[in-house]
């Protein structure tokens, strides 16, 4: 047989029960030693066994170990083995088993004269215990533990320089397996030889995995599992929307999702392989459900590097690409949670962070509301858009870890069950077996406890074959034990895959599941029959303490800051909506906007979700500060009394009213102001305000306008305005020296007209003469002024005084047009039309910044 066809593998595979012929460069002499050396490895295996029994049988029945990878590969085993596949994964009696692999050299020296072979499990029986199959999965290197290595089949392995790798099948009899009662065994692959550096046959490595074997007979009652299949997406809907035509467009931060919802996609696969399953316990994000059916209509993506926190417009968004990934997607999620069986439930809206809110952001006032709106936003949201019952008082902290403060803050939001991690609430160790999920955790709540190791397995992306069957195995493994701890006994198990489940991952759960269901050992239910369940009274149901939260998942939560400024949205938004006419235009993104600030899924990308918070809150405080005080410097008032103008802008698209204007003196010794003046603002208009003024003294004065709300608990309106008046009046003094030089003038005119007129009375000492009479453009009133009032007023500027009438008289005291058309008087302006916020219809617009 030639080289090539024996390293193939097919030359390796002989049939169970033959005798090995022997490999090439392996001869009789190799043979007796390797006779020897089993012999010592039996009698090592026993004193094995029996020192691992007493610790085995002290560990917590779900061993509380993760599954670990390490191969034990080290400079005394320089051989990296993998398992690949094992098929079937249930082994029957009679039956053969086929287990391919690779075997790497990682060290640095050649191996030679290797082969790779099965060994027989230790003692030929089953792993009774849970904490059995953590030991074995915790190993590292070879050991008698591992059991006997097989004579047949084994497959010769070529010269391995370092780095390289040879692919190897073996195929073996249950038989020769020696596999005699119904359990789970231990299925071990191990490469053996030498290497250039050190010429003693030895084992170089070594692979496990798990192998059940279910012949049938005794019958167990199935356990109940429940398993939950998280559609969930890190926010993408922007608080803008797009205006075509006056149309609004959803706006997304960007097009990841067409992707993720195409065929080979994420959120597809997802899909696509819970469709097949049953009893599946779907748990949705609203937002996810409302950004998709938003991608079925025309759609806009930000552009990368653009400013964001500015409203949309052609010059920082593109059309968007996904919309019949998105229709075709959602049509097949609404097919997929109507099967019978299953059951969908709704997280709150965008998934907020309830261990970081609960840790960080109790004491803020906005955030119990906004849980409040979240959860109501969700159970709608879900049932709208698939059609579907929903089941809305479930909390799931992140990564089901759970302590007081967070059970505190879910009953609050009106949770009345909680998905906890195992790891948050492990088993007595006096407990042998795996109690059921459910259990009472006080004020009314129920926990459904995830199994810890079962869970574990789905943590990672398993996107290898060694990793996939890794985990396929432990798993069937794992619940086989789980059920025949107590046949008898049936009980329920969750299962909780991250929130962040991968497509290869999700299709390793699907298909263990459906093979421990094939084989009759875990019945698929949905929640609600998990949580209906009888409690065990020896669970552990005490919740843990805040310090006992694990620290590493506490470093990744929103910090204090954060929460802090996404409440201070939720403050500054409920401002801006006590002015408009038209609030549910801004109302709605912006309450979603906040929400998505909070979500659960910023956890694993903190800065994308420290930018989505600054753009949130720039793009509020741009609507906001569309409603202004304009910028001035400097304004001259001339006079002791008159009035100061003060224009107040309106870019929004919609009439704002409850607003005021208040105007504050530095100094009002010197110059005094009048009340503040109510206003209401057309759209996209300006309004000029006047206010009496009474100077005082000569000199700069600084002055600050600022806008308030008007009724009950006015707030701040926008930024304070500050700028300067100069005073020029005139002092009393002078004036005193001008009245009484004109009432000296004036009786002197008195005093000319009286002797004028005596005179006239008398004839003239020339009788020719003619009588003085009325001159030519006839007699003038001795009291009258040809030249008016010297007191009229000037003109008004854009802010200014005089020593002229009352306010609202004169030329300056009536109504003025604003430099853009609007108008204002003494009093409160008024908006052409009626503008009630009540009255107006819902839109689903939002507010744009006018040109």
């Amino acid at each position: 047989m030639s080289e090539p066809a024996r390293h193939s593998g097919l030359g390796a595979e002989r049939r169970p029960g033959r005798t090995e012929r022997p490999v090439e460069g392996h001869g009789t002499g190799r043979r007796a030693g390797r006779a020897a050396r089993r012999l010592a490895a039996v009698c090592g295996a026993a004193l094995a066994l029996f020192s691992a029994v007493a610790p085995a049988a002290a560990l917590p029945a779900g061993g509380g170990i993760r599954p670990t990878a390490d191969n034990g590969v080290s400079a005394e085993y320089p051989v990296e083995m993998t398992i690949e596949t094992v098929a079937p994964q249930v082994a029957s009696p009679n039956g053969i088993v086929k287990i391919t692999g690779h075997v790497t050299n990682t060290g640095k020296a050649a191996v030679k004269n290797a082969h790779a072979a099965v060994r027989k499990p230790l003692s030929s029986k089953p792993l009774q215990r849970r904490s059995d199959l953590s030991l074995v999965a915790t190993r590292s290197g070879p050991s008698n533990s591992d059991g006997v290595e097989l004579d047949s089949p084994q497959y010769a392995l070529p010269e391995l320089g370092p780095g390289q790798n040879q692919p190897y099948t073996l195929s073996v009899s249950v038989s020769d397996l020696g596999l005699s009662d119904s359990g789970v065994y231990e299925l071990a692959v191990d490469a053996w030889g030498s290497t250039a550096d050190n010429q003693r046959d030895r084992p170089l490595g070594i692979a496990r995995t798990f192998l059940p074997y279910n012949p049938g007979g005794a019958e167990a009652q199935p356990s109940k599992v429940t398993t939950l299949w998280p559609l969930v997406h890190a926010p993408v809907l922007a608080a803008q929307t797009y205006s075509d035509n006056d149309q609004p467009v959803p706006v997304l931060r960007d097009d990841s999702l067409t992707a993720d919802f195409s065929p080979g996609g994420r959120l597809y696969e997802l899909v696509d392989t819970g469709s097949k399953m049953t009893g599946l316990t779907w748990v949705v994000d609203p937002d996810l459900l409302d950004t998709a059916f938003a991608m079925t209509r025309p759609y806009r993506v930000q552009k990368p590097g653009q400013d964001v926190g500015k409203p949309a417009k052609d010059d920082n968004t593109v059309p968007g690409t996904g919309q019949a990934a998105a229709t075709a997607w959602l049509d097949k999620l609404r097919a997929a949670v109507a099967k019978p069986g299953g059951q969908v439930v709704s997280l709150p809206y965008a998934d907020p962070d309830l261990a970081s809110i609960a840790h960080n952001g109790a004491d803020l006032t906005g955030m119990a509301t906004a849980l409040g709106k979240a959860a109501t936003a969700g159970r709608l949201t879900v049932e709208g858009r698939l059609s579907v019952d929903t089941r809305s008082d479930v909390a799931w902290p992140y990564q089901g870890y759970l302590d007081q403060q967070i059970a505190g803050i879910a009953q609050q939001s009106g949770d009345s069950l909680v998905l906890v991690n195992g790891a948050s609430m492990p088993e007595p160790d006096a407990m042998n077996y795996t109690p059921t999920a459910v259990r009472p955790i006080g004020s009314g709540q129920n926990a459904v406890v995830a199994d810890e190791t079962v869970s574990s397995l789905f943590q990672t992306d398993l996107a290898s074959p060694q990793a996939q069957t890794r985990a396929n195995q432990r798993f069937l493994a794992e619940t086989y034990t789980i059920t025949h701890e107590q046949p008898q006994n049936q009980r329920g198990l969750l299962v909780m895959p991250p929130r962040d489940l991968t497509a290869s991952t999700a299709k390793v759960l699907a298909d263990a599941l459906q093979t421990a269901s094939d084989n009759k050992w875990l019945t698929p239910v949905k929640l609600d029959t998990l949580a209906q369940a009888s409690p065990d009274p020896k669970a552990n149901t005490a919740v843990p303490a805040a310090v006992d939260y694990p620290a590493q998942v506490r470093a990744s939560e929103l910090s204090a800051a954060e929460l802090s400024s996404t409440d201070e949205i939720q403050q500054n938004l409920d401002t801006l909506m006590r002015v408009l006419t038209l609030p549910q235009r801004v109302r709605g993104p912006f309450s979603a906007a906040m929400v998505r600030s909070l979500s659960t899924e910023w956890r694993t990308n903190a800065a994308a979700g420290s930018t989505y918070r600054a753009d949130v809150a720039k793009y509020l405080d741009e609507l906001t500060g569309a409603v202004r005080v304009p910028k001035k410097n400097v304004v001259t008032f001339a006079g002791n009394t008159g009035l100061l103008q003060v224009s107040v802008r309106n870019d929004l698209t919609q009439t704002v009213t409850n607003l005021k204007l208040v105007l504050t003196s530095t100094q009002p010794n010197r110059l005094r102001v009048g009340k503040e003046e109510e206003l209401v603002i057309p759209a996209s208009q300006s309004v000029t305000l006047r206010f009496n003024a009474e100077a005082h003294n000569n000199g700069p004065v600084n002055m600050t306008a600022q806008l308030w709300t008007t009724g009950p608990n006015p707030q701040k309106y926008g930024e304070p305005q500050q700028f300067r008046v100069d005073v020029t009046s005139v002092t009393n003094g002078v004036l005193y020296v001008f009245a009484a030089a004109a009432a000296l003038l004036l009786l002197a005119a008195l005093r000319f007209v009286r002797q004028r007129k005596r005179r006239a009375g008398q004839p003239h000492a020339d009788g020719d003469q003619p009588v003085d009479g009325p001159a030519a453009g006839g007699a003038q009133d001795p009291d009258g002024d040809a030249n008016g009032d010297a007191n009229g007023e000037k003109p008004d500027g854009e802010a200014g005084g005089g020593a002229g009438g009352p306010a609202g008289k004169g030329p300056g005291g009536g109504p003025e047009a604003g430099s853009d058309g609007g108008s204002a008087g003494a009093g409160p302006a008024q908006t052409p039309r009626g503008s009630n916020a009540d009255g107006r219809d819902r839109t689903a617009s939002d507010e744009k910044v006018g040109p």
